[in-house]
């Protein structure tokens, strides 16, 4: 059987997700052969131990992408993330270590100033007529000068015990199962919502027997996910906050009125407007979102890592923004998903988690995740039929 490039975007158009779990297991093929060790009882990338620490490493990415993607879809980008986390995580430190606020106490500043820093951030872009990769450039250098000056260029530590339990803390068992029993619920009552929606608008669905199968599909990946976490110590806090994240930002995308009028922002921007749609709001709050999720992922890295550290987050906006294309996000806006853009961080952590443990040099390190991003954005062009001649 011959295939075309039509077939072949078709295939990228329509099962995108699907080809990026095909990719997934070839990465961790390729690992788990090349960290074999008969010595050591076999592969050591493909333990149990292993996939939790990758995990713990992509939940960091993963809360900066899933908002990123709503920025990207909206037809903006934010370069200021990495260095926003690196701040907050750097105020997390100094109130919790300087001063001994309590955690709650914490938290909550931390959370709020990373919501008010989104919003100055979307007020500039939506408001003053300031493009975003300007407003965000400067945010970038902003945000890394004052996290400089706040810790005074010294790693602030240790972190009280509370706060450790945000980056290295374990869900016990029983917990962990009731979770994902609770989000595949969730996943089931929505794939349903939307089937009656596109049914009731006279919508193409497919067959029950493929929908049933997609969900037991989803279901044997998540029981999988939790049994092998729980093999360890359990599913780690900040996967379950992701997981948390991942339910919510589905939601809001799929099934309000606010996640449609994002992705009609992204697709045609005036025509929008033009019906009604406060298209400046609507970016506002992409951006507060975008501050909201730079603040759980500042606590979660200063908790991770067990102190506040000056060059926290560097490069992070690289990893999230790579992260959305890998996962098929459309860089022109409109297209895009959480749970590709938490599939595409999951690639970028196979990567470096891999390399790292075959000891491949950083500079490699980098230019593969270069290339990898440029296929993506390249997959995007071919799937969408926009090929220049």
């Amino acid at each position: 059987m011959t295939f075309t490039k039509k077939d072949v975007r078709n295939f990228l158009s329509s099962y995108k997700i699907i080809a990026l779990v095909i990719v997934i297991a070839i990465i961790w093929t390729f690992f788990g052969f090349m960290t074999y060790d008969a010595d050591l009882g076999g592969s050591q990338f493909l333990t149990a131990r292993n996939f939790s620490n990758l995990l713990r490493q992509m939940a960091i990415t993963g809360m900066l992408a899933s908002a990123m993607v709503f920025v990207i879809v909206a037809g903006e980008i934010d370069l200021s993330v990495g260095s926003l986390l690196g701040f907050l995580g750097g105020v997390a430190a100094i109130l919790d270590v300087i001063y001994h606020w309590p955690l709650f106490g914490t938290i909550a500043v931390v959370i709020l100033l990373g919501i008010a820093m989104g919003l100055l951030v979307g007020w500039l872009t939506a408001y003053q007529g300031i493009p975003s990769f300007i407003v965000t450039l400067g945010g970038m250098l902003v945000f890394r000068g004052a996290v400089l000056g706040a810790t005074g260029g010294i790693t602030v530590a240790p972190v009280s015990e509370g706060m450790k339990v945000i980056g290295q803390g374990y869900i016990p068992g029983t917990m962990g199962n009731l979770i994902a029993a609770a989000l595949f619920v969730l996943l089931v009552v929505m794939a349903f919502r939307t089937r009656a929606g596109r049914q009731k608008h006279a919508l193409p669905v497919a067959s029950m027997p493929t929908e049933i199968a997609k969900l037991v599909a989803i279901g044997v990946v998540i029981l999988g996910f939790v049994l092998t976490l729980n093999s360890y110590q359990g599913v780690p806090v900040p996967v379950l906050i992701l997981l948390v994240i991942l339910g919510v930002f589905t939601v809001i995308g799929n099934q309000t009125v606010f996640g449609r009028r994002i992705y009609a922002v992204g697709s045609n921007m005036e025509a929008t407007r033009l019906s009604g749609v406060n298209v400046n709001l609507v970016k506002l709050m992409v951006f507060g979102l975008m501050g909201l999720m730079c603040a759980f992922a500042g606590l979660t890295t200063t908790a991770r890592l067990a102190a506040g550290t000056p060059s926290a987050g560097f490069g992070g906006e690289l990893d999230a923004i790579a992260s959305c294309f890998i996962g098929g996000t459309s860089m022109r806006g409109g297209i895009g998903s959480v749970v590709g853009a938490l599939v595409g961080a999951v690639i970028m952590a196979s990567l470096d988690n891999g390399m790292s443990m075959l000891g491949v040099d950083t500079f490699w390190q980098q230019i593969v995740k270069g290339i990898i991003l440029v296929l993506a954005v390249w997959m995007d062009i071919v799937s969408s039929g926009n090929q220049r001649a």
